[in-house]
């Protein structure tokens, strides 16, 4: 019966993923973010209730993968596209496209390497990568140019990317000081010019966090050798 609540929580995840997907196609963008927002917390909590009572299984680990892909891996494609990406005709929708398809790809490598990757995450995290750029098409600005195909196309690469992540708990990747300092100044600062997007800077915070940390560590990795 314990079983039941981890589960309930990660197809919460899948309903809340539905939810965005209906208010893209009505052009409700901040609605759509906050059931992406909603996703992602409950994507979190499920873990924790699996762990709390001891239910872990095959099942919940594969009934997860497939919520995620659905929540931020297919709604945020779909979101961006309805916003911007729309506009770059065949383009947009190869960039639309190809974030759904690094997410597929992020959660598989992840579900291989989970014995084996312990104390950080290997690519930005798919939770974090459908968020970001939910949390951004939230706020409204439609950069000019290529900005936002781009900015896109950078989220998808880094799920797949060898850029390590910390998980936080005290193991694994180390957190650097400097890098850390340089991310909560970016977020603050994109708080400074829109206190809206508060959401966004802190996922742009972790984004940026985990490219300058992992540069970090290889400067430190070359100057020890």
């Amino acid at each position: 019966m314990t079983s039941f609540i981890p589960n309930f929580l990660t197809s919460l995840n899948l309903i809340f993923g539905m939810f965005s997907l209906v208010a893209t196609f009505h052009g409700q963008f901040i609605q759509a973010a906050i059931w992406i927002v909603a996703a992602a917390v409950a994507d979190n909590l499920d873990g924790r209730a699996a762990r709390f009572f001891k239910v872990s299984s095959e099942f919940g680990k594969e009934l997860d993968s497939l919520c995620d892909l659905v929540s931020f891996g297919v709604a945020p494609a779909i979101m961006a596209y309805h916003f911007l990406l729309q506009d770059f005709s065949i383009l947009g929708t190869l960039v639309a496209a190809v974030f759904a398809t690094c997410g597929a790809l992020r959660l598989a490598r992840f579900n291989v390497n989970t014995g084996v990757i312990k104390g950080y995450f290997l690519g930005l995290p798919i939770p974090a990568a459908g968020c970001i750029i939910a949390t951004f098409v939230s706020t409204g600005l439609k950069p000019e140019g290529y900005i936002f195909p781009l900015m896109v196309a950078g989220v998808a690469y880094l799920m797949v990317s060898n850029v390590k992540y910390p998980d936080f708990k005290g193991k694994g990747e180390k957190v650097r000081l400097i890098p850390a300092i340089l991310a909560l100044i970016l977020g603050g600062y994109i708080v400074f010019l829109s206190w809206t997007a508060t959401i966004f800077a802190g996922f742009c915070a972790y984004v940026v966090f985990g490219i300058l940390n992992t540069i970090f560590s290889f400067f430190e990795a070359r100057t020890a050798g």
